[in-house]
């Protein structure tokens, strides 16, 4: 796979993040590196990234992208919800900025293998982490009918839950379902016809779900965030990206009770979106949102 990575907000993002030469700065979400370049770019000279990515082709990808920097950059395949641990075993003092870029990147979403798209065929994956054992064809062919329905209903937020969960178990009573088109023909049909006709595609929604529950994004992002409120050097900013109204309620309700708790301050009252140029030039930038908080404390605590 080649990660032709277009960062979303980017100048917004590299605003708010206010990088300074010689800071120590984390990208959680590394992909193919297109904040990290210009985060190392503004931070120079000396300024250090710590690169983090689940998906181990982004960080190869990344890697080639950010060699001119050379011993400026260190790179981790880890999940950030382990965010103070990775930055503990860094030996890095604590940094200046911490960047999180949420969902899916447009390579993963076009690698037809990784069965993330419901536009073509393939195995039912959704997997960031291929070391990962959990994948949307365990979730369809094993979890619990009710369960089934509650990650659809919550993660993505589908009216039509609950029918498309039986439609499913019975599907999956006479075979399993094996790749991501036989689950989009399962969903049609539950999904009145009607319903189908206006709208995004049918599938978009139940497929959203599955990629946060084998992921666990949700949970990764509150623990992920808290972390970067802790370890955050006093004057340190995080930035966060969101695509979708759940990640962007866990951004802004953990960054509100970190500044209630006089960790940080907002930066952000409302979020930043996307300009129309932007949107004209990279269609996927329109559901993006950008909050952004300050760390205020003069002494940090341990993480």
């Amino acid at each position: 796979m080649r990660f032709q990575h277009q960062p979303v907000l980017l100048s917004e993002t590299l605003a708010y993040l206010a990088c300074r030469p010689g800071g120590i700065y984390i990208d959680c979400t590394l992909g193919g590196g297109g904040h990290a370049r210009e985060i190392l770019l503004r931070s120079t000279p000396g300024g250090l990234l710590l690169g983090i990515d689940r998906d181990a082709a982004a960080l190869e990808a990344a890697r080639e992208r950010l060699a001119p920097f050379k011993e400026r950059v260190r790179l981790v395949q880890g999940n950030f919800r382990e965010l103070a641990g990775i930055w503990r075993a860094s030996s890095l003092p604590a940094p200046q900025g911490i960047l999180f870029d949420l969902g899916v990147s447009s390579p993963q979403l076009d690698e037809p293998e990784r069965g993330f798209s419901y536009q073509v065929d393939a195995p039912l994956d959704m997997r960031m982490d291929k070391r990962q054992e959990l994948t949307a064809r365990q979730i369809v062919n094993t979890w619990p009918r009710h369960e089934l329905a509650r990650i659809i209903r919550e993660y993505g937020e589908e009216r039509w839950a609950l029918r498309i969960a039986g439609f499913i178990d019975e599907r999956r009573r006479r075979a399993p379902l094996e790749t991501t088109g036989e689950l989009v023909d399962v969903i049609k049909e539950a999904i009145p016809a009607a319903v189908r006709r206006h709208g995004p595609h049918p599938a978009r929604r139940t497929f959203q779900a599955l990629r946060i529950a084998v992921n666990d994004e949700l949970g990764a992002l509150k623990e992920g965030l808290a972390a970067a409120g802790h370890i955050l050097a006093p004057g340190g900013r995080v930035c966060v990206i969101s695509f979708h109204s759940l990640e962007d309620r866990i951004a802004k309700h953990t960054l509100r009770q970190l500044a209630a708790a006089g960790e940080l301050e907002l930066l952000t009252k409302k979020p930043v979106t996307p300009g129309e140029e932007e949107i004209q030039n990279n269609p996927r930038s329109r559901s993006a949102k950008l909050r952004a908080a300050e760390r205020v404390l003069d002494q940090r605590r341990d993480a």
